[in-house]
């Protein structure tokens, strides 16, 4: 008996022609999801940060870095070479303005010191002499116009005399003659005396200045030799530590060779680099904290240092009130420098977002929890801990402010 065979009610065919079918469905699908801008991602809550916006009290700063220095350092240079003799302290001692460092060596400027010695005393002997001479000389003078003037003397008496007695003819016109000739001839002799006196003065007192300004002119230079001399012994120029000391017995040094510094003690300031992009916003007067601790500390600046230097340039702190006890030089800080004044504005806390967005959108917490979506914002100003919020956020609004990477392109984040 035949048994009847039942039909397949789907052929391999029409199986594989469903299958797909639904395939370009799916890729249909999926393609318009991935067009349409509106893909997922589930993301677990616990690993993503939430911030709060909010109204505050916003001062725009930027993180700095300083080193403690002295409040004053003077440099040691070498003001004659020489070789070193003989050192009297070592490095980070402790000095009184004056006290001896070390003391160099150097005998041409030693035996320049012994001839320019010799030049001197040799022309104040020279000098000496002159000036004797010049004395000797004014007392001749000095004694023949006194002879002149004893003659003047003697003949006007007899001038005076012969003119009575001529007068009452007890003598001839020659003997009268004769006396009034001698007379007006003495009165000559006196004005010639006087002339040659005066002259004399005036010569001698000349000659004695020009001597005296040789000897003050010699006298200066070795003095000045003395000097240059007593610079081998190189002295502390204040009161301080001494640092940096580079100098050795026997060591060779050159004129104008930096021998080490002097550090003030008394107080510090901090040195601190500041990025280029900066510079135009950087002025004395400006404030800045930092915390030591568990206290905060406020700096002022005082000079800035407009030479940039591999993208950085640096500016002077010095603290103002009370300075950190404990702190010493070299140490580092870590300074939030002030930009701006203080101010309300709408903040967002910084985060790892920022990498990403550039802060021109943020993942937004929807007001039931569940879900994030990208809004549009725009960011202004900034410190060290928030973002000063100008658009696209609202005080209360929550918004994704961790890492963005393994987020991708998703604009929904579903919250697990």
């Amino acid at each position: 008996m035949d048994i009847p065979i039942q039909k397949k009610k789907f052929s391999k065919q029409k199986l594989g022609l469903i299958a797909g079918i639904l395939a370009i469905v799916a890729l249909i699908v999926f393609v318009i999801i991935q067009t349409s801008g509106g893909s997922k991602l589930n993301v677990q809550k616990e690993r993503i940060t939430i911030h709060t916006v909010n109204r505050e009290v916003f001062q725009e700063n930027i993180p700095v870095s300083g080193i403690i220095l002295p409040i004053t350092t003077i440099y040691l240079d070498a003001l004659e070479g020489g070789r070193v003799e003989e050192k009297f302290v070592e490095d980070g001692a402790m000095l009184k303005k004056g006290e001896p460092i070390l003391r160099l060596s150097n005998t041409d400027l030693e035996l320049s010191l012994i001839n320019q010695e010799t030049s001197v005393y040799n022309l104040l002997t020279q000098m000496q002499i002159s000036q004797n001479a010049a004395r000797q000389n004014t007392i001749n003078r000095q004694n023949q116009f006194t002879d002149v003037e004893n003659n003047l003397i003697e003949a006007e008496r007899v001038y005076n005399l012969n003119k009575r007695l001529y007068e009452k003819g007890a003598i001839g016109r020659q003997d009268f003659e004769s006396s009034q000739n001698d007379f007006e001839y003495q009165k000559e002799r006196m004005k010639l005396a006087k002339q040659v006196l005066s002259e004399d003065s005036i010569s001698s007192k000349l000659e004695i200045k020009q001597a005296k300004d040789s000897y003050a002119r010699t006298q200066s230079a070795l003095e000045l030799m003395r000097k240059k001399v007593g610079d081998l012994v190189v002295r502390a120029p204040i009161d301080g530590q001494l640092t940096s000391l580079d100098a050795e017995i026997g060591q060779s040094i050159n004129k104008g060779t930096r021998l080490g510094q002097v550090d003030v003690t008394s107080g510090y300031k901090v040195r601190v680099d500041i990025d280029e992009h900066y510079i135009s916003r950087i002025y004395t007067g400006q404030s800045g904290t930092f915390t030591l601790n568990d206290k905060t500390y406020t700096l002022v600046i005082k000079k800035v240092f407009t030479q940039v230097t591999n993208g950085r340039f640096q500016v002077d702190m010095k603290f103002e009130g009370e300075t950190p006890e404990g702190i010493r030089r070299g140490q580092n800080l870590q300074i939030r420098l002030a930009l701006s004044a203080e101010k309300e504005a709408l903040l967002v806390a910084k985060g790892g977002f920022y990498q990403k967005t550039g802060g021109n959108w943020m993942y937004k917490i929807s007001e039931d929890g569940n879900t994030a979506y990208k809004i549009d914002v725009r960011l202004g100003s900034q410190n060290t801990e928030y973002f000063e919020v100008l658009e696209g956020l609202n005080i209360g609004d929550k918004v994704v402010t961790s890492s963005y990477d393994s987020f991708g392109d998703a604009e929904e984040l579903i919250l697990k």
